[in-house]
């Protein structure tokens, strides 16, 4: 399946994005991984290529255009938009999918949805855990240094201008998200719909903080076996899977709203509706989770539609004559 994700960054270093880029970085810590003489590691099998920068480094190009146009100066400004294509591992066999390939279509894909745009493009061909996905980084410098048209994600005139700033709003993570599930159709790739949210919504922090309790619990069960005791714990769970684990338990058996209310209660769970949207408040938090951020299962359409089902069940076996 090929998923898109965006992330935003206020560091002034452009040149950090490219040695991420280009170097091998530890996934946990971020930092450049160093050989036994210290050295920085450089990634291998990857593509790269910048565009709109004039023949000079991405770093030196975009900085100038900062100073020419008085932007991003701030520390609190969004300095560039990095947007990510993953492809299924199963293109590579089943498809044909090569980095090359990839490299092309991550070019001609920010040249149609970022243009004026300084950018740099790079193809890996592996993911996190040696997860055997190829993926696109495009990092694009938040500064627009051309006029363009005006293209169906934007909204304002500004967002056409020369000079002014892209902004990465929820209308354009929707077209973009469409706009790969039409490439990866085009290019007979598997895809999944990204249009339609998920039942469990992983942040990019929540999947970070797993991967780093997992590895944490995988030391710490080793250390106990070596000395001959059986492990407590084998998965890790981050606090939004367990209130996801409690909120499923809760709603398997109640048949309304009030009866799910009160079961998420005796497990000191605390279920809030605002505005027709549901929110779950845990004993050690003070703000409440929405259900936005826990997946679509967790919302209120969703909700009472499994108490609705239960309700029904629950009347059905009610009917069921006794046998004698």
């Amino acid at each position: 399946m090929a998923t898109f994700k965006h992330i935003s960054s206020k560091n002034a270093d452009y040149g950090a994005a490219e040695q991420y880029l280009t170097f091998e970085h530890d996934e946990f810590t971020m930092k450049p991984t160093l050989d036994k003489n210290g050295q920085i590691v450089p990634r291998t099998g990857y593509l790269i290529s910048s565009l709109n920068c004039g023949g000079e480094d991405f770093a030196i190009a975009c900085m100038r255009s900062n100073l020419k146009y008085g932007k991003n100066q701030k520390r609190e400004d969004v300095k560039s938009h990095h947007y990510i294509i993953s492809f299924d591992p199963r293109d590579a066999p089943d498809n044909g999918l090569t980095v090359d390939r990839a490299q092309q279509l991550g070019e001609q894909f920010c040249k149609e949805h970022f243009p004026g745009h300084q950018a740099l493009v790079c193809t890996h061909p592996d993911g996190h855990n040696h997860s055997g996905n190829i993926h696109v980084h495009i990092v694009i410098n938040s500064l627009r240094i051309a006029e363009v048209p005006l293209l169906p994600y934007m909204e304002r005139p500004a967002d056409t201008r020369e000079g002014c700033k892209h902004r990465c709003t929820d209308a354009a993570m929707e077209y973009f998200k469409a706009e790969v599930m039409e490439m990866c159709h085009q290019e007979k790739l598997y895809q999944i719909d990204l249009l339609n949210g998920s039942k469990n919504r992983v942040t990019e922090r929540e999947y970070w903080a797993k991967r780093k309790g997992q590895a944490a619990l995988d030391k710490e069960n080793a250390s106990q076996a070596a000395m001959g005791e059986p492990p407590k714990q084998t998965k890790f769970e981050t606090d939004k899977e367990k209130l996801r684990r409690t909120i499923r338990t809760a709603l398997s058996s109640a048949v309304s709203f009030e009866d799910f209310s009160g079961k998420l209660l005796q497990q000191g769970v605390t279920v809030k509706e605002s505005r027709g949207r549901l929110s779950y408040l845990t004993p050690d938090r003070t703000k409440p989770v929405t259900a936005r951020k826990l997946g679509d299962d967790f919302d209120r359409a969703a909700v009472l539609e499994a108490l609705t089902i239960n309700a029904q069940n629950a009347a059905r076996a009610a009917e069921k004559p006794t046998l004698l």
